[in-house]
């Protein structure tokens, strides 16, 4: 995947796992955090592999219905999936919408949101 340096940085900089995926669902990207969270699974090795094969059927389902959505209505660009609160985990967990230059669907990425930065109201 050709990322340019500056976004390649701020997704590389990222803490939490980014892993970018096409329509087609393949994982075009992971950054650093995403190798590592996912090494059980294959790490980079997943790169080129579709993201729907590392989840389970209801996972698969959930994923596809919210890129369905996505392309549908281009305002739509971030879709809440589930909270993850196992293995010290506090985040939420949200499929957001990658587009082009008018707007088109291009691919997609799981975000988290980490809701331990936001305890009392302080980050």
């Amino acid at each position: 995947m050709n990322l340019s340096p500056f976004f390649k940085g701020i997704i590389d900089a990222d803490e939490k796992a980014v892993v970018i995926c096409d329509t087609a669902h393949t994982i075009i990207y992971m950054n650093p955090a995403a190798v590592k969270q996912y090494a059980k699974r294959g790490g980079a090795a997943l790169v080129g592999k579709s993201v729907l094969d590392c989840h389970s059927e209801r996972s698969r389902d959930i994923i596809k219905a919210n890129v369905a959505k996505m392309k549908a209505d281009k305002s739509i660009n971030k879709i809440f999936e589930f909270h993850k609160s196992r293995d010290g985990c506090n985040d939420d967990v949200y499929c957001a919408a990658i587009r082009d230059e008018n707007g088109e669907l291009i691919g997609y990425y799981e975000k988290f949101e980490d809701k331990n930065l936001y305890k009392n109201g302080e980050i």
